[in-house]
């Protein structure tokens, strides 16, 4: 199970690790799709660890296909987040300072459907989201997706 720890450069305590996620949109660009995880119970974007051998759009587009099934085209970068004060932890005792790299998604093939990583799939609003248990770091992506900045975002 993965969790965050938060505190002043408390990332010092991890190694490095370069993820992506995406935001995928309806059609109507209103609702953002999320995943529940399988092993936290949290909702979240699709995404994950980048792989060595990758490029950061394969493993944007790898991702979000074993998570969701959906093949996506990345149309654009959305921010470049490596927040040094939050620290992510799994239980094999495995830490990371993770630098995401969060774009949007565009359908091209598929239907969203359920993988081992994920126990329930669907497309909110910003006001369902509000509500929602999600992991902490992909608010402020969702956000960052749904002002339309087309100037990628550096936190």
């Amino acid at each position: 199970m993965a969790s965050y720890r938060f505190g002043e450069r408390v990332s010092r305590d991890g190694k490095l690790m370069l993820s992506t996620s995406v935001v995928i949109f309806d059609e109507s660009h209103t609702h953002v799709l999320l995943t529940r995880r399988s092993d936290n119970g949290r909702w979240c974007l699709p995404g994950g660890h980048m792989e060595a051998g990758e490029s950061v759009i394969e493993a944007c587009a790898r991702e979000t296909r074993e998570e969701t099934g959906l093949r996506i085209h990345v149309a654009r970068l959305i921010g470049v987040y490596s927040n040094p004060h939050m620290l992510l932890s799994y239980a094999d005792g495995n830490q990371f300072h993770m630098v995401n790299l969060c774009f949007e998604g565009i359908v091209t093939e598929g239907m969203p459907s359920l993988s081992d990583e994920t126990t329930e799939i669907g497309y909110f609003t910003p006001q369902e989201i509000e509500h929602m248990d999600i992991v902490e770091p992909h608010r402020e992506r969702i956000t960052d997706a749904m002002a339309s900045n087309q100037t990628p975002m550096i936190r």
